[in-house]
């Protein structure tokens, strides 16, 4: 008889910061509760880390107990993540950055989720990582840690730091996560419990509002963002949207790298595939008409797009998001690790 090989347990830590938002923490746990209830055994263990070991309050006045402080030995565990919420500058407490330094050189992988990263960040444990940070402090952060590699998009993953912004976008990067970790059944599994329509990728977007990221003072590239969003079946040119705001097509370009990272034809095609995503994961147009509707000439050239910009064609965006998952029950799941 052949003995089954065993399945690696994965174990996380997550440290809760005074005034922590609860829903992004509780939504990459429930993550791992699921996997671990669909496995029908314990693959994921975690532990509620606190400073002190005291209950922390996170920003809805609930209260966590702990179950380790910063005393504990970490260096089995597969990762520690840093959860925290608003005014996150408050909680830059000398001795918690410096556990998080000891904890790198342990050669620790280390996360954070909503503005947990400003708190990596200050401890020096971000430069030159791709980053990510609730959209509400990209700015602040930005200005404050240079040296970081910031990112707008839901969740990053780069070598030994993971970082994603606040509300439900844990749940998307632990599903990701899963799937890296088992296979791509369990965490689609997970997802329609969760009533999920989508599991969201690495290269999805947080949805800022624009006016916010940019401010008050850049009207003239706000204008030119809304004829882009009015016009997605039929592009306008960039000549004619610099002419529309009295601007040289020079000027256009400079403004978009400057403000956006990026040059007005990628963002003004960004906005016609993410519309394109929205049709084929919500509607049941054909991917021809889809194309049609956000500006391609044609259906090839969609196609190319979309898997450039998503890394998946469009006809598998459809494959993953309505085709259920064959499962054979809770405690029974017949997932392979």
């Amino acid at each position: 008889m052949t003995t089954p090989m065993p399945v690696k347990k994965y174990h996380y830590g997550f440290l809760l910061v005074e005034n922590f938002s609860m829903l992004p923490m509780a939504s990459a746990i429930e993550v791992m509760r699921m996997a671990n209830f669909l496995m029908g055994h314990d693959v994921y263990q975690w532990h509620i880390i606190t400073i002190d070991g005291a209950p922390a309050r996170a920003s809805d006045n609930i209260m966590i107990a702990a179950d380790l402080d910063l005393t504990h030995d970490f260096s089995q565990f597969d990762g520690l993540i840093v959860c925290s919420g608003v005014h996150v500058e408050k909680y830059c407490d000398p001795k918690l950055l410096n556990w998080l330094k000891e904890q790198d050189k342990k050669g620790i992988t280390l996360g954070s989720i909503c503005t947990g990263a400003f708190l990596l960040a200050s401890a020096g444990l971000m430069d030159n990582y791709h980053c990510t940070i609730h959209w509400e402090y990209m700015t602040t952060f930005c200005e404050r840690f240079p040296n970081v590699l910031t990112d707008l998009k839901l969740f990053s993953f780069d070598r030994n730091r993971f970082t994603c912004a606040g509300g439900t976008a844990p749940l998307d990067m632990m599903l990701n996560l899963v799937r890296t970790q088992f296979n791509h059944e369990l965490s689609a599994a997970i997802g329609e419990e969760f009533m999920s329509e989508r599991i969201r990728s690495e290269n999805d977007l947080q949805r800022i509002p624009l006016r916010t990221y940019l401010g008050p003072n850049h009207s003239k590239l706000m204008e030119v963002v809304s004829l882009m969003e009015a016009n997605l079946e039929e592009p306008i040119s960039l000549d004619e949207l610099a002419m529309f705001v009295n601007m040289s097509r020079r000027q256009l370009e400079r403004q978009f790298q400057k403000h956006l990272n990026c040059t007005p034809s990628r963002y003004y095609l960004k906005l016609r595939l993410v519309r394109a995503r929205k049709l084929l994961t919500q509607t049941g147009m054909s991917i021809t008409d889809i194309g049609i509707a956000c500006g391609f000439v044609s259906t090839p050239h969609f196609s190319k797009c979309y898997r450039e910009y998503f890394g998946t064609p469009p006809r598998n965006e459809r494959i993953i998001t309505h085709t259920r998952i064959p499962f054979m029950g809770i405690q029974g799941a017949a997932f392979s690790a």
